[in-house]
């Protein structure tokens, strides 16, 4: 059963996923209430959620720029944006989203603090291009004065016995880096290992069919990378907002860490599917990846990782 949405009245203590168009339902967001936008809008690629929506790239640029203006009043002073896109493809070529929508944010005074890779090691092989292999996320601040908690995300440092110069006054021979780990880079690897715990890139897989938070969502970004948006850009309490909730990701996780995560989304099965994971979440039911575990790896003598007999019949003839 989908939810109606109902005019909300702050403070709003409970999440949820709501059902309709995001133009119409952002109306109902008070003004300067939202810390956090944290969303993947579609791509206009085709897929199965989207179609019918956009007649063409123009007519989708006219209707997100319309969005942006009304998900920007939403939006405190202090407060964030994260636009997760990949590409938009035409006649087999790329058109990279992010080029497309930086000027609608740029325009309206937000300020670009990051520009995020997000690398990952498995996707759609392609056959007259190189396979593509990352997306980019778009961090925007609304203003000048912003939150953002770096410990929280912090990683070990790399050479934590690296002290300063004898150049460097009253600090030389003291540790250089920060005891509580160092700011993570731009660059998020999201294939095995550490990530909190281990390494300085964020590296995170992306979800495919036997990951336990999977949905039957065909473009479901993972649980990881909202979660580190949420503990570096917002306080417990504060409101993170997705328009294009899909699995209801970014509110479940928003609803872990102690936000109110509100989504929007316009299918109705999956605005069901999103709320009953919500439903799992708050029970300590919800089977997910969490952050830090890398994917299991292919050991020397497993069948998935040793060569085919057929390939090495054909590189003997």
């Amino acid at each position: 059963m989908t939810k109606a949405l109902s005019p909300f009245s702050l403070p709003c203590d409970v999440g949820a996923i709501y059902q309709g168009d995001a133009l119409e339902l952002i109306d109902q967001i008070p003004d300067q209430s939202v810390s956090l936008v944290l969303s993947s809008p579609p791509y206009n690629i085709g897929k199965s959620y989207e179609r019918g929506m956009f007649k063409s790239l123009d007519a989708y640029r006219d209707w997100m720029d319309a969005l942006i203006s009304k998900l920007l009043d939403k939006v405190k002073p202090n407060g964030h944006i994260c636009w997760q896109v990949g590409n938009y493809v035409r006649d087999g070529s790329l058109i990279p989203l992010d080029y497309l929508f930086f000027p609608m944010f740029e325009k309206r005074g937000c300020l670009l603090r990051n520009r995020i890779i997000w690398r990952y090691n498995f996707g759609l092989h392609a056959q007259r291009r190189f396979s593509g292999r990352y997306e980019t996320l778009l961090w925007f601040s609304r203003s000048a004065d912003y939150e953002f908690n770096l410990d929280p995300v912090r990683v070990p440092q790399l050479y934590p016995g690296k002290r300063h110069s004898k150049g460097k006054g009253e600090r030389a021979g003291q540790p250089s880096g920060n005891p509580l780990g160092k700011n993570p880079s731009d660059f998020w690897e999201f294939d095995p290992s550490m990530a909190f715990d281990g390494k300085p890139v964020w590296d995170i897989p992306n979800v495919k069919a036997n990951h336990p938070e999977k949905t039957d969502h065909p473009c479901q970004f993972p649980n990881e990378l909202a979660d580190r948006c949420i503990l570096a850009m917002t306080a417990e309490g504060d409101m993170v907002l997705d328009p294009f909730a899909g699995a209801g990701t970014t509110v479940v996780c928003a609803e872990s860490r102690g936000r109110i995560g509100i989504g929007f989304e316009l299918d109705a099965d999956y605005t069901q599917q999103a709320n009953q994971r919500l439903s799992l979440a708050r029970n300590g039911e919800l089977p997910i990846r969490h952050s830090g575990i890398g994917p299991k790896q292919p050991k020397s003598g497993e069948r998935v990782s040793t060569v085919p007999e057929e390939w090495l019949l054909q590189a003997s003839e």
